[in-house]
């Protein structure tokens, strides 16, 4: 098998994995804080509603989120989509799972740091949203950075997902190759994308975390 033929081939699926990987950090990471905020928040309602949000995305398999996502439109409101929300669909359902995971990794760094943080930014005339923001946020991200990159790579192999919906990505493109050529290789050279892939994360999130070894 030719294998820069078979590179080209796999290159569109590529494309749609990298893409799922950027958009879902791109929204969940700072949906994540928002709800872990609301976890956290004195007023039990917002509380209550926030706590079982984020039990109903880690209770269930992502594979049926993205389902309910793509179908729940149609079997429940009637509503008839295009076939470009597949993709929508999938970037959506990605989103609101992993947002759910980030936040209790937020609430965690937030709710390890010492009283005596608060006090002092207080004492020196911050306001909260400085004080979260300026010396609590840079010291949470040091802490939970681990935990975070943990999630990510997960995220990687986890794109692999969107082939429920039938988004054409890695995956479900080494699939169609192998079924029509009856080989191995592209299983192979899908694997060795989402190891290098992986690795790259890997090497980056360790590269942002000694950069943060300031905050120690």
């Amino acid at each position: 098998m030719d294998i820069m033929k078979l590179v080209s081939q796999l290159g569109s699926g590529m494309i749609y994995t990298v893409e799922i990987f950027g958009a879902t950090l791109l929204f969940s990471l700072p949906l994540g804080l928002v709800i872990a905020f609301c976890r956290m928040s004195r007023v039990s309602i917002v509380r209550i509603i926030a706590k079982a949000y984020i039990s109903v995305m880690r209770g269930t398999p992502l594979m049926l989120q993205l389902m309910v996502v793509y179908f729940g439109p149609y079997y429940i409101f009637g509503i008839r989509l295009t076939p470009e929300y597949r993709f929508t669909a999938t970037l959506i359902g990605f989103a609101v799972n992993y947002a759910a995971y980030f936040a209790e990794i937020y609430r965690g760094g937030i709710e390890s740091m010492p009283a005596g943080q608060y006090e002092a930014a207080k004492v020196l005339g911050y306001n909260k949203i400085q004080t979260f923001f300026r010396i609590i946020f840079p010291q949470v991200m040091k802490r939970i950075l681990p935990s975070v990159t943990n999630e990510v790579i997960t995220l990687v192999k986890d794109t692999s997902l969107a082939m429920v919906l039938s988004v054409p990505e890695m995956f479900v493109t080494a699939k169609k190759i192998a079924a029509a050529q009856t080989t191995m290789v592209p299983f192979i050279a899908a694997g060795i994308f989402y190891y290098v892939f992986n690795l790259i994360v890997a090497v980056g999130m360790e590269t942002v975390e000694k950069k943060l070894n300031y905050y120690r």
